[in-house]
């Protein structure tokens, strides 16, 4: 399976626009992003767990990315509420559930072989973020090939300042402007390496999820 598998190539999901599809689980929903390969695929995907269900234990040889977006997601070393920011290097293993249901945002595939770092991050803590070019940066991880972080941008602020390898995002609260749309909350958009002058903040500011480097790894042979 291929969805948004050319990375040359700008790919954006509208917030509004979602298409949900079973997974293998009961009671768990996805909308796929983008993917290479089948259920053992590099993917990128919102994951929509309904109250009390649960995946069985399962192992990710190419690590895990997860932002918690709503209600709490929950594995066998705590519960994670929403805004919580996880990573699970490759050849890890979890037995992920929730009990009143979570909607969260998911990266499978996409670290480097050596990225041995088990990451956890409340992003909600106000001590988390830091005032810097006149905006509000929660850092959550940097490696030699990309740097993760959320984005708070006042009304108007342009997103990018400087020609990027690659970059992607997901709108997480406020709306976010290009010269072609407006992408409201939800919103996911891969771009390839360049210079994105367009994206501007809306007038009641915006928050969003941001990674850039190069994007288009994955780890090992699925």
């Amino acid at each position: 399976m291929k969805i948004n598998s050319d990375f040359s190539r700008r790919a954006v999901v509208a917030g509004d626009q979602y298409q949900w599809s079973a997974s293998p689980q009961q009671g768990v929903e996805r909308v796929m992003l983008d993917r290479v390969g089948e259920e053992k695929a590099r993917a990128t995907s919102i994951v929509r767990y309904a109250p009390d269900s649960h995946f069985p234990r399962h192992q990710h040889p190419g690590g895990e990315e997860i932002l918690v977006l709503t209600g709490t997601f929950s594995d066998e070393d705590g519960h994670y509420p929403a805004g919580w920011y996880l990573r699970n290097p490759p050849g890890s293993s979890h037995q992920p559930f929730s009990d009143k249901g979570a909607t969260i945002f998911v990266k499978l595939w996409q670290m480097d072989a050596d990225d041995n770092c088990r990451v956890r991050i409340d992003t909600r803590n106000p001590t988390r973020w830091q005032q810097s070019d006149g905006r509000q940066t929660c850092a959550l991880y940097s490696g030699h090939s990309e740097q993760v972080s959320l984005q708070r941008l006042a009304a108007g602020e342009r997103l990018f300042h400087t020609p990027l390898q690659g970059a992607e995002l997901l709108v997480l609260e406020g709306e976010l402007v290009t010269d072609e749309q407006t992408l409201c909350q939800g919103s996911w958009v891969r771009l390839p390496a360049g210079e994105y002058p367009e994206f501007v903040a809306c007038p009641a500011g915006v928050t969003i999820y941001l990674k850039s480097g190069q994007l288009g790894k994955t780890t090992s042979a699925l």
